[in-house]
């Protein structure tokens, strides 16, 4: 039997929710990576992160990986609530810019940028969400978001699975590593 806490040789993978938790389902790609670190214990080779609105830091992680797996809330023009798993050159196409100003970087330039400096993973994953709610500034994800969460995280299961990755179940869901400060944590 494998031993999931050994790092995987020459891989590291990065998990990264992304998204504003001030704006409803916005902020789904953080609750979502939040869930999957309270749910499941990953190798060394895997690291979660909370990527929130960072722009441009998150550069060096995207950079240091060879597999990318992102959570966040996408406009696929589908019905709220819609999954959608897309992979490798499809990824940045669907990523939602989240800025709020033409002074803030998206991710979608932080893959550009990585790109132009020959530091791409070459294994990216996108799972994504329709919304149903982009625009309430200060509210919580709606309910069909956080419905979506379980799914979100089988989706990410099965490509971590593929990526020779797997995860063990938390036991009692708590997470020994708390990714995000209490005041920010969902209530739900």
């Amino acid at each position: 039997m494998e031993d999931n806490h050994q790092p995987q040789r020459g891989k590291r993978i990065l998990v990264l929710g992304i998204g504003n938790l001030l704006w409803a389902d916005e902020g789904f790609g953080v609750r979502a990576v939040e869930s999957f670190d309270r749910s499941y214990i990953f190798p060394d080779s895997v690291v979660l992160m909370d990527g929130g609105t960072q722009g441009l830091l998150l550069l060096p992680h995207v950079q240091e990986s060879t597999h990318l797996l992102i959570f966040d809330a996408v406009d696929f023009g589908q019905a709220p609530g819609t999954m959608v798993l897309r992979r490798n050159e499809e990824v940045p196409a669907y990523l939602h810019s989240g800025k709020m100003s033409l002074h803030q970087t998206g991710f979608q330039e932080v893959l550009l940028l990585s790109d132009l400096l020959g530091g791409r993973p070459p294994e990216m994953a996108l799972v994504g969400l329709q919304p149903e709610d982009w625009d309430t500034f200060g509210g919580e994800l709606t309910a069909l978001a956080r419905e979506r969460i379980p799914a979100a995280m089988d989706l990410a299961i099965k490509v971590l699975d593929e990526w020779g990755v797997f995860a063990t179940p938390r036991p009692n869901g708590v997470s020994e590593n708390i990714l995000f400060p209490r005041a920010l944590l969902s209530s739900r």
